[in-house]
């Protein structure tokens, strides 16, 4: 059976295609300002991608800030929801999963069928998520590539106490300006990042195993920071991005067997 799964994120929206459910497909296209023009993009994208076309999919479910914005999406589910399920097929031991995108973070608790138990969202600042590391790697005319990697060389924890992007950068330039190296300051941004999530996650309870998901999952100086700030061992899939559209395509298959 042929599911695919769509996920609008707030930079980017992703599509995967199932077959049962091994992937055998997936496209990504900018968010931009139409979400129609993205998603036939991404679609596109990964139809050419498996070979198949539109009226071949089976069931299409789509998750995320865009629900309801695309005609040919069958039904839709909640981000969390789609995290959970595709959380536990990844690792089958993941009880909490860590969402953290462009500009939201989130988090799930789960049981082992990937059914969601709880779930807490932070939508109110972007502190807390990958918009952060940009704007700040900005502050620091570094590529946002290098943030993570940079990070690791640093030889001393700077506090950052700043709440906000704002105020943040403000915070960044003095601690150029004090001559603080740039390997600090970026341990420094991704340990603030981590700070927010997981006084977020706390709230939910920390149920090992931890799996990170979302773009952010990518940064190496953030993974470092979660896992020295919670004291327990974290996971990372092969690609993190696409999780919350690979949960919506396997809800997508079950709806397809009701």
């Amino acid at each position: 059976m042929i599911t695919a799964g769509i996920d609008f994120g707030a930079k980017n929206v992703k599509v995967v295609i199932l077959d049962d459910e091994k992937i055998v497909a997936r496209g990504s296209a900018l968010t931009g300002f139409d979400l129609k023009i993205a998603v036939k993009d991404a679609s596109e994208m990964a139809l050419k991608a498996a070979g198949l076309k539109l009226d071949e999919i089976t069931h299409i479910t789509e998750t995320g800030i865009g629900q309801g914005s695309v005609a040919f999406a069958a039904d839709s589910v909640s981000e969390v929801g789609a995290n959970a399920k595709a959380g536990v097929k990844l690792l089958p031991s993941a009880r909490t999963i860590i969402d953290v995108g462009a500009e939201e973070a989130r988090a799930v608790k789960c049981d082992e069928s990937g059914s969601m138990e709880d779930f807490v969202v932070n939508e109110r600042c972007a502190a807390g998520a990958g918009a952060f590391v940009e704007a700040m790697a900005r502050a620091l005319e570094v590529e946002l590539g290098q943030m993570g990697p940079m990070s690791l060389k640093a030889t001393e924890a700077v506090p950052m106490n700043a709440q906000c992007t704002v105020f943040a950068e403000s915070e960044v330039v003095s601690l150029i300006h004090a001559q603080t190296p740039k390997a600090n300051i970026a341990r420094a941004i991704h340990d603030a990042i981590a700070e927010r999530v997981i006084s977020m996650v706390r709230r939910l309870g920390i149920t090992e195993d931890v799996l990170l998901v979302g773009g952010l999952a990518y940064d190496v100086g953030y993974v470092d920071s979660m896992k020295r700030g919670l004291g327990v061992e974290v996971h990372v899939p092969e690609l993190p991005e696409y999780v919350s559209a690979y949960g919506a395509a396997l809800v997508a298959q079950e709806r397809a067997k009701e």
